[in-house]
């Protein structure tokens, strides 16, 4: 039970919940409904996404032992050689199964998994971390979109505002661990704001949305915006480490609302009340493992 809890601190199991909202937002932005090459488009996405995980912890093993000493390699329960490879494991099995969902999607899942390496090894320490790791959960979605029909332009919006909140949120998180200035979590509250606004006119403008869908983009716009608010808030007015930690996990978690109002508002109702109903579950599992 130690070692499965040091595997689930490792690979931060409860931000899985926030995968495969990615891969039916891409879907839905098509018009298309879910199909197994979607299925094969979530599964390359999670294995790709705990790559990030526990490559994250072996390239910050070193800052770990200073500032985290009770996350899993630096207090000894996980070796740095099994990270590394259980990283280069999952990457290698994502790349597969992106093959096997068809070409377009491997030439999606190509980018993304270097973009998660260089994001881990590179890129998190500089000015460009926030945008890579933007750009890689805006690929995320791409991959769906690939996986599912073979295309990715008519889901490079939803990739936008995607993206936006995750640079919102990663900018946040680079103050997580001794704090910091009010602007970074007041931007990412200006962020919630400008998109929950999106989101909300792109849902007023579609008359031709059937009865069901009509309020629920609005709902779940909504409820994107009040899981971010007010810790967004409380760091903005008091941006100690527990506060900013816990804007960085509500940002995580508001993750899956603002892919099921994506979702709905191509006109997936279904596909985003499936996504919406991540959202509790993450919860209950972020309570036992932390997420950030």
């Amino acid at each position: 039970m130690s070692r499965s809890r040091a595997w689930a601190e490792l690979l931060r199991l409860p931000a899985l919940f926030t995968v495969p909202g990615d891969a039916l937002a891409g879907a839905a932005a098509l018009g298309t409904r879910p199909t197994g090459r979607t299925l094969l488009g979530i599964a390359s996405s999670l294995c790709l996404y705990e790559a990030g995980m526990a490559l994250n912890d072996w390239a910050d093993r070193e800052e770990d032992a200073a500032e985290r000493p009770h996350r899993p390699l630096p207090s000894g329960r996980i070796r740095p050689a099994a990270a590394l490879g259980a990283a280069g494991a999952l990457t290698a099995a994502g790349l597969v199964l992106a093959a096997r969902a068809g070409r377009p999607a491997l030439t999606v899942a190509v980018p993304l998994a270097a973009t998660v390496w260089s994001y881990d090894l590179v890129l998190k320490r500089t000015p460009a971390g926030p945008a890579a790791m933007a750009a890689a959960r805006g690929l995320d979605l791409l991959l769906g979109a690939a996986a599912t029909a073979g295309q990715v332009r008519p889901a490079l919006p939803s990739a936008a505002l995607l993206g936006a909140h995750t640079l919102a949120v990663t900018t946040v998180s680079r103050q997580e661990t001794g704090g910091g200035t009010p602007l970074a979590p007041l931007t990412a509250l200006a962020t919630t704001g400008a998109l929950t606004w999106r989101l909300h006119r792109r849902a007023a403008d579609r008359p031709q949305a059937p009865a069901l869908a009509e309020p629920l983009p609005l709902a779940l716009a909504a409820g994107y915006a009040l899981t971010t608010a007010r810790p967004y808030l409380h760091a903005a007015l008091n941006p100690s480490a527990p506060l900013t930690q816990r804007a960085v996990g509500a940002g995580i978690r508001a993750t899956i609302p603002l892919q099921a109002a994506l979702t709905a508002r191509s006109g997936a109702p279904a596909a985003a009340l499936c996504t919406a109903a991540l959202a509790p579950l993450a919860r209950v599992f972020a309570r036992r493992v932390s997420v950030t």
